[in-house]
């Protein structure tokens, strides 16, 4: 009997344990959804089950329409491919800037004088125009022109870094902010609805970031918080394998592709960003390879670099086997101009040398015999460069002349085009 009475208390014991803990758990869950709650600042929460139940509004800025957390979410940009205007038509056009004190725009006012232009100065809450918080890079201000002017969008919205030059700019557009404006096909920026405003492929693409990875990435070790914002920005979406598009978070946009997206998930996405305790480079990074889910639902987002350019900038080399070509022809006159370098640079270390009085032998610094560079190369590689420039010249002059007939852009990117059909 004394034994059947310990077994017993025993199974009591453990039956008071497991109800504990299961209590324990519902109670750390329902914990875990309220900071959640709270860290978004939404206005409802998403218990485990992806379900959402309505919450105490927490912000000020959920609408009452009776749209929850989740269902929010779930809501996929509801675009499909838009129509350009009639060919001939004028589009409207704004420019949004992201800048700081320190960065000089002066070239927008200077070099396209026509072109609205409206800039958040993201480090001083006394601009006219500027975010509610410094954070996240370019993508507080991108969210927060969106969300300010939701009712009054232009046709075709650029958003683009303050700088003029950069090497993330278009390679063949001379890195030239002002070229790339200037050659944006409007009447792509209609179609698609988002068009990231970079061609070439790396870094970015064909994938960038692997989110849901469990091995640690010593190259990009902002994988695993990605993962973790992901969950947090979209939490009805798995965590995707990979993320991929070209960088560097400059893009246009459709005013029907902004649109196709309530204005509540906009706030959202703000929200999270003015919350989160993520740093301020890696929440805007976590953004730089989520813009194309956000727009288009797609995880990887990587276009044909010569599709890119001549359908959306009007540089069409013919295919992709004429492209290559003349990044392979560029290729070796760059080769050719590193070594005219490097021979240029031995002719003076010997001519340095003779000037000090050095003999037939000449060393050195170490004691080391200098070299001496092949007499008449010199000429060789230079006459190889000048020639290689030319053709390389000639070559993207031929391939925008080719991107003025909309027939031939059309050709290129694969689509359909009929006489009397504009770009």
């Amino acid at each position: 009997m004394p034994a059947l009475r310990r077994a017993l208390t025993v199974l009591l014991i453990a039956f008071l344990v497991a109800v504990g803990t299961l209590f324990y758990s519902f109670d750390l869950k329902q914990a875990w959804t309220s900071s959640l709650l709270h860290f978004n600042g939404t206005g409802d929460a998403v218990l485990g089950s992806g379900k959402a139940t309505k919450a105490t509004k927490t912000n000020g800025k959920f609408d009452g329409s009776g749209q929850t957390y989740a269902s929010l979410y779930d809501q996929k940009p509801k675009f499909k491919p838009g129509t350009p205007k009639s060919p001939g038509s004028n589009y409207s056009r704004i420019l949004i800037v992201p800048r700081t004190t320190e960065e000089n725009i002066t070239w927008i006012s200077s070099e396209i004088p026509d072109l609205e232009a409206v800039i958040y100065t993201a480090n001083d809450p006394h601009a006219s125009l500027h975010p509610p918080k410094n954070k996240g890079h370019e993508v507080m201000i991108y969210l927060s022109y969106i969300i300010d002017n939701y009712d009054t969008l232009p046709d075709i919205m650029l958003f683009m870094h303050a700088h003029r030059y950069s090497w993330h700019n278009d390679d063949i557009l001379d890195n030239d902010a002002v070229q790339m404006i200037q050659q944006l096909s409007n009447e792509r920026v209609m179609r698609e609805g988002y068009v990231n405003l970079r061609c070439h492929w790396s870094p970015g693409c064909p994938e960038w970031l692997h989110p849901a990875s469990l091995e640690a990435n010593v190259g990009k070790q902002e994988e695993p918080l990605v993962a973790r914002a992901w969950s947090e920005i979209f939490p009805n979406e798995p965590i995707p394998e990979t993320l991929g598009q070209p960088c560097c978070a400059q893009f246009a946009l459709s005013r029907d592709r902004v649109r196709s997206i309530p204005l509540n998930q906009y706030t959202q996405y703000r929200d999270w960003l003015l919350r989160t305790t993520l740093t301020d480079y890696v929440s805007g990074r976590v953004f730089e390879y989520a813009w194309q889910f956000v727009f288009t639902g797609n995880t990887i987002l990587c276009p044909a670099m010569h599709i890119c350019y001549c359908d959306g900038f009007g540089v069409c080399f013919g295919g992709e086997a004429p492209f290559n070509d003349y990044f392979q022809l560029r290729f070796q006159k760059y080769i050719y101009e590193l070594e005219l370098s490097d021979w240029r640079a031995k002719e003076k270390a010997i001519n340095d040398k003779k000037g000090e009085g050095g003999g037939l032998d000449l060393l050195d610094d170490y004691g080391g015999k200098m070299e001496v560079p092949e007499m008449g190369r010199d000429v060789y590689l230079e006459s190889q460069v000048e020639a290689l420039g030319a053709e390389l010249v000639e070559r993207k002059r031929k391939a925008l002349e080719r991107g003025g007939d909309p027939r031939i852009r059309a050709e290129e990117a694969g689509r359909s085009w009929e006489v009397g059909d504009g770009f």
